[in-house]
């Protein structure tokens, strides 16, 4: 018999102060126990020179490193750029053109698409694209988390 996959849901955001620039992430993990009781963990981090597209990227990545065995996760961002490299299948393209994109250029990011889809592997993964700045209770509150830490005094350095 197989064990039910527990349920994760992970909210996204990154942010910027200038593309590129100080940057941050905000990631919300949730999911409810068997008493119906929801559990929820934040994680953020800043960085002294970013870019915003790494910033949103990053904020799945660790959300989904975070989970300490395969679950069913269903991922909210209001990032174009990650949903649509999925459902536009981007991804599927840079990979079969040796991260190369439709121009023949080297792919943005290589370092961290790679090390999402390795994240991914596990989890059963449904993505849910939302507006930005639209009063989305968790998509807010990520986006706090990514601005404060983008204005912390720790910054880490990026591989940009």
């Amino acid at each position: 018999m197989t064990e039910k996959k527990l349920k994760v849901e992970i909210y996204t955001d990154g942010a910027c102060s200038g593309n590129p620039g100080a940057g941050g992430y905000g990631s919300i993990l949730r999911y409810k126990d068997v008493n119906g009781i929801y559990h929820e963990k934040e994680l953020s981090a800043g960085y002294k020179l970013t870019t915003n597209n790494r910033m949103e990227l990053l904020a799945v990545i660790t959300g989904l490193e975070a989970l300490k065995k395969p679950c069913e996760v269903t991922i909210t961002s209001d990032s174009k750029y990650f949903i649509d490299a999925f459902e536009q299948k981007w991804i599927e393209g840079w990979q079969k053109n040796n991260w190369k994109n439709a121009s023949k250029k080297p792919v943005k990011n290589v370092d961290l698409w790679q090390r999402l889809l390795t994240a991914m592997k596990p989890h059963d993964i449904d993505l849910v694209w939302i507006k930005g700045h639209n009063g989305h209770e968790f998509n807010e509150r990520c986006d706090k988390l990514a601005v404060a830490a983008s204005k912390s005094d720790n910054l880490l350095d990026d591989n940009i």
